[in-house]
């Protein structure tokens, strides 16, 4: 286990190139919903960060709550963070999604439907 409050500078410098990562969030019958996607992580809030838009599947379970993950994989290393999940749709939580994506990989295209899936993470595992 890698400690949330201080992961250090290699799991930090993981976490900031550019990898796709699974997430997996909980559908409502409490099977696994697992779909690729990019997300940011800002290490002083501790929150993953993933945009996506209001119908998806993900979005509809991370507004009902609980636990979710993501997990990221480049040959021997290997992160997966994990916590509560939500749903935030105000504009400043969806803007500060954007800019995490688009600082980790490109500008993402304009969508009126936007929302981000915010994961607070309380436990991080894996080897960077």
């Amino acid at each position: 286990m890698i400690d949330p409050a201080d992961p250090g500078d290699a799991v930090l410098a993981f976490l900031a190139e550019r990898h796709l990562a699974s997430l997996t969030t909980m559908r409502a019958d409490g099977s696994p919903h697992v779909v690729p996607v990019g997300f940011s992580y800002s290490p002083a809030e501790r929150l993953v960060r993933v945009i996506t838009f209001a119908p998806s599947t993900k979005a509809r379970n991370a507004a009902r709550g609980g636990r979710a993950a993501v997990s990221q994989v480049d040959g021997g290393r290997w992160l997966t963070l994990e916590g509560t999940v939500s749903l935030a749709t105000d504009d400043s939580s969806v803007a500060a999604a954007v800019a995490g994506y688009a600082a980790r990989y490109r500008q993402p295209g304009e969508r009126l439907d936007r929302v981000a899936i915010e994961i607070t993470v309380d436990r991080i595992m894996g080897r960077a």
